[in-house]
């Protein structure tokens, strides 16, 4: 599950956002102010949503953006005149006063978003390096001169023991080397 940090300068602020999007069932893993304790969290989670104002306690909104990583988003909730500031590709940015279904829905539609791009991401093929497909090569070869299967006989048993395995397919290849 995607999870939503929230990062205003006034506590206050902060927790009453948490708990708005809490009670609308978004998975909020925490309530800071300051930019720092957000991007303490960037190690341990690896897609985030993150919601907080124009000024947090220690930076603006855009040291925090030029710290965040691929896989996060970001909107931010600034007052009119900060709004025009706010107009960049990379955020999404709400004016105050702000009504909570709308600061609701656009989280959600956020949060599609990152779930959308996580398939994406899932969906395109591993690349493997040039010694992960040396590994490959000859643990078919050796499948073909042992067991006198053709390459894809081959291929097709590494793919096969590789998912009854749980194992990638690389180190499927590795036991088949050290094996024969």
């Amino acid at each position: 599950m995607i999870s939503v940090i929230v990062v205003f300068s006034k506590v206050e602020e902060a927790k009453g956002i948490r708990n708005l999007l809490m009670r609308n069932g978004v998975n909020v893993l925490a309530a800071c102010t300051t930019g720092a304790k957000a991007i303490s969290f960037f190690e341990d989670v690896d897609e985030a949503l993150i919601v907080c104002g124009y000024k947090l306690a220690d930076m603006l909104y855009t040291e925090l953006l030029e710290n965040l990583p691929d896989t996060y988003e970001m909107l931010v909730v600034a007052s009119r005149n900060h709004y025009a500031e706010c107009d960049r590709s990379e955020v999404v940015c709400l004016g105050m006063p702000i009504k909570a279904q709308e600061l609701v829905q656009t989280v959600n539609i956020l949060l599609q978003g990152l779930y959308q791009k996580r398939k994406n991401r899932k969906a395109k093929p591993r690349q493997w390096s040039s010694e992960e497909r040396a590994v490959i090569e000859s643990a078919k070869i050796c499948l073909m001169e042992q067991k006198k299967m053709t390459e894809d006989e081959a291929h097709r048993y590494l793919q096969k023991r590789s998912m009854d395995t749980g194992v990638n397919i690389v180190e499927t290849a590795q036991m088949v080397l050290e094996i024969f």
